[in-house]
């Protein structure tokens, strides 16, 4: 089980995390509760497979207001299969493997875990599946990872994040697994 808490302590995220060789299960919630914005919770299931590619992500979102599912299945053949109950659709995303949920700094090892960026130096700037907190709209960005330290004597390593205007340094663990995204959450 992994926790992580926003500096402010007005989000909480925890997941069961099963790790693989170079895949991983999970099964996680996360509750916001930020000033002016509505209060609202997520759920979700993430498969990877050994190779490092999402295989399936389900989501849940549910606020005062409403609640919205959405499903996204990888194809062998790359692309991507989206269900919101009601009604699914085929997309390509530009050759996309990962996909990052808005807020989750889980989502962050994805693409670390599979380009091993804790244990050797790379710099890697990636079409990124994004979905949106709490609309559960996905669009395709670029995200780049680039290692700033591998693991250290403590097991663990720095790898920058950014996409547009957004940078942190996330330190991770041995397993990839992230311990501190500055300015969104750290694991407690």
């Amino acid at each position: 089980m992994l926790t992580w808490q926003a500096g402010d302590g007005r989000a909480l995220e925890s997941a069961r995390v099963l790790l693989g060789a170079g895949g991983l299960r999970a099964l996680g919630r996360a509750v916001r509760a930020v000033p002016g914005e509505p209060t609202l919770t997520s759920s979700y299931r993430l498969v990877v497979g050994e190779s490092g590619e999402l295989q399936r992500l389900s989501v849940t979102t549910a606020s005062a207001e409403r609640e919205r599912s959405l499903t996204l299945n990888r194809t062998e053949d790359g692309y991507w299969l989206l269900d919101t109950g009601s009604g699914g659709s085929r997309a390509e995303f530009e050759k996309s493997v990962d996909v990052d949920l808005e807020f989750s700094p889980l989502f962050n090892a994805l693409p670390i875990r599979r380009l091993g960026l804790h244990k050797e130096s790379g710099d890697h700037t990636l079409p990124m599946v994004i979905v949106s907190v709490p609309t559960l709209e996905v669009s395709l960005v670029r995200q780049r990872y680039r290692t700033v330290s591998t693991l250290d004597a403590d097991g663990r390593a720095v790898v920058e994040f950014s996409q547009d205007d957004l940078a942190a340094e996330l330190t991770v663990d041995a397993d990839g697994l992230v311990i501190d995204y500055p300015g969104l959450a750290a694991r407690v």
